[in-house]
């Protein structure tokens, strides 16, 4: 892939020379942006995901002068996915230029895209307070286009993840919004008990037993079918054992619900939390007698 480095480099050089020299107004940039594509074909090639990254972004710049938008934007893009093997910082500034484009050419529903895509580079990079604004953008520009899918993952996700910096209300607040959403959709109907099993998490996490008790009664009238179900048995079983300071129950429902429905890692997180501090209140109601 050495000859593949070579070329990328001669073609860069030549992209160069077009635009420090004389030209017709225009040509000398399309001109070059033909020579930079070239080059960032042949780097890729290589592997050389820098070098790759560096000449896209110089093809948007060619593309900007052009007044070609769309084109300078999908540059941005190409920018973003070489940076990606190597810099989630670079490849989130290549794809945030990219986003500021398509919104200027009205281009909603790929906007939405990428910001999608950098609240996950966030996510990867643990950085949940800007992987929410970013998938909050999403969720809003997914919606105005009325894709309505693709909104709520986007909502679901900001949700679990102001539940991981126990922004509870937060949470709560876009779980019940997105559950009653589903309700009435005979396709999104059945996944209404896990996203008020999520809202009730928070919840215990919150430590309020009242709340949770009228929460309950609230998801059974949203959803008349859930005081059947074992989401709703796990929730009422929980909340008791709060009601009682009973760290052993509580953590044998957990237990008897994971031996049948595997808890996934967020849900594990957030009720070891409600456990512990359940424990901490025992411990000092223990210290206190």
């Amino acid at each position: 892939m050495a000859g593949q480095d070579a070329r990328g480099d001669e073609f860069e050089k030549k992209a160069e020379k077009k635009l420090s020299g004389w030209g017709i107004f225009g040509s000398k940039y399309e001109d070059a942006a033909d020579l930079f594509d070239k080059a960032g074909n042949c780097f890729k090639l290589a592997k050389n995901w820098d070098r790759a990254g560096s000449v896209y972004i110089k093809l948007a710049n060619c593309h900007l002068k052009l007044e070609s938008k769309h084109e300078a934007a999908t540059a941005y893009v190409d920018a973003a996915n070489c940076y990606k093997k190597i810099s989630i910082k670079d490849a989130a500034e290549a794809l945030n230029q990219a986003v500021n484009l398509f919104l200027e050419i009205g281009r909603l529903n790929m906007a939405a895209r990428y910001c999608k895509e950098l609240g996950e580079l966030y996510e990867q990079e643990q950085d949940l307070e800007k992987a929410i604004d970013y998938l909050e953008r999403a969720a809003d520009l997914f919606q105005s286009e009325e894709v309505t899918t693709s909104a709520n993952q986007c909502k679901q996700k900001v949700a679990q993840f102001a539940g991981q910096l126990e922004q509870y209300p937060k949470a709560i607040e876009i779980f019940e919004a997105i559950a009653r959403h589903s309700i009435n959709n005979s396709l999104l109907k059945y996944s209404v008990k896990g996203i008020l099993l999520n809202a009730g998490i928070c919840q215990l996490c919150k430590g309020d037993v009242v709340a949770i008790t009228n929460s309950l009664e609230r998801y059974q009238e949203l959803d008349p079918t859930f005081s059947g179900t074992r989401e709703y048995k796990l929730l009422a079983d929980l909340a008791a054992s709060m009601d009682e300071e009973d760290v052993a129950k509580f953590t044998d429902c957990i237990k008897e619900y994971d031996n049948m429905t595997r808890l996934d890692s967020w849900k594990t997180t957030l009720l070891l939390r409600a456990k512990n501090s359940l424990k901490e209140k025992e411990d000092k109601e223990d210290d206190l007698t």
